[in-house]
Parts: C-alpha cells; structure tokens; sequence
C-alpha cells in the first residue's frame, strides 16, 4: 500500500522559512543573508521562497508582524487567566518561552531586524503600526488589573503603557550590551517601582 504524501501548508512554508531566515541572518548577518540561502537553509527551493514573499524585506516584515501577534496572543492570555496585577506580573515572569518564535527566542537578532527595517523611511510606517499595537496591549493591562483592583492610576494610561514599554526594550538592550552591570530582573524591579507610583501596587 503506497503512503500518501502530504504537501506542506502555506503556513507550514512560512514558520520553516522563518526558522531558517533566523538562523542565517544570525550567521551571516540580515544585509548578507541571501534569499537562496535563506530558502535553502528551509529545505525548499527559490520558487517556493519567492511563492510566500516577494522580497527579503518582505519576509522580514512577516517575522516582526509573527511575531508581535504571538506575543501579544500569549500575553492577553495570560491577562485573561490572571486579572489581578501581582499574579499577572509572577505568571509573565515564569511564562515558558523556549517555545517561542524565534524572534521571542533572541531579543537581539528582533532588534537588528527593527533596526535594518527602520533603515529605510518607507518601510518606518510598517514598524510604527506594531509599536503601536504593543502600547495598547500594555495600556490595557494596566486599564485591567487598575480596575480589578479597585484603584485609579495616577498616570494616564496610555502613557504609563508607553513608559513601560520603553523600559522593557530599553533594558532588553542594556542587558544585551552589559549583561554584567543589568541583572536579568532589572524589568520587573522597575516595573514594581512603575506600578507604586501609578499606585496600583498589590501592596
């Protein structure tokens, strides 16, 4: 009895391809890395690269996108199974992210390719609407866990959402430049010092 072969999904070609385009940037650099390698690396052919994304940039663009949409997903989840900020933040601290995009996996390749992105002023507007959309996943945990706690923060929400964002990727790339001097909870100590001024700490 003959086996039957099944054909890879659209979606199963694209995460393989992002897989592989995360390792070879990462060997090669992302303005060295070619779409041939990047394919081959993938198993698959030039065609079938150039079937899912018309360009690198493309393709670069999808991972940034991917990934902001996997993590906003395992985020709001979170939210949803732990409404209260205290048991929010300990979940968020003990999340198992060895299963994660492989953006999520290496903080410094997701800045490199923010970074080749931003390069280019046309491309800005694509990086700006994931900014945008991680603000308002901020701005909204703090919105619920405020009123789950029965306070009012003292600082506007979306601008508390924004501060905190700005302190995340800013100590991710403090702690990737001097992992010595930035301890890997530097985060979530300045978290806990945020969220006492905007008076909802658990406290």
């Amino acid at each position: 009895m003959s086996r039957v072969r099944t054909r890879p999904t659209r979606d199963d070609t694209r995460e393989k391809l992002f897989e592989a385009a995360a390792r070879v940037f990462e060997e090669q650099g992302i303005g060295g890395a070619s779409i041939e390698a990047i394919a081959a690396a993938a198993g698959f052919t030039r065609g079938a690269f150039y079937s899912n994304f018309k360009s690198k940039d493309e393709l670069i663009i999808a991972m940034l996108e991917d990934h902001v949409e996997q993590s906003i997903g395992r985020i709001r989840d979170l939210l949803e199974r732990h409404k209260n900020l205290a048991d929010f933040i300990d979940a968020l601290k003990t999340m198992n992210r060895s299963r994660q995009d492989p953006l999520g996996r290496s903080p410094l390749l997701h800045m490199e390719m923010i970074l080749f992105v931003a390069r280019a002023e046309k491309r800005r507007p694509e990086l700006a609407k994931r900014l945008r959309a991680r603000r308002k996943l901020v701005t909204d945990i703090i919105e619920t866990t405020a009123r789950n706690s029965g306070r009012t923060t003292i600082l506007n929400p979306p601008w508390a959402g924004a501060l905190v964002l700005a302190l995340e990727d800013g100590f991710r790339l403090h702690r990737l430049i001097d992992p010595e001097t930035t301890p890997p909870d530097s985060f979530f100590r300045a978290i806990g010092d945020l969220q006492r001024a905007m008076g909802i700490s658990s406290a």
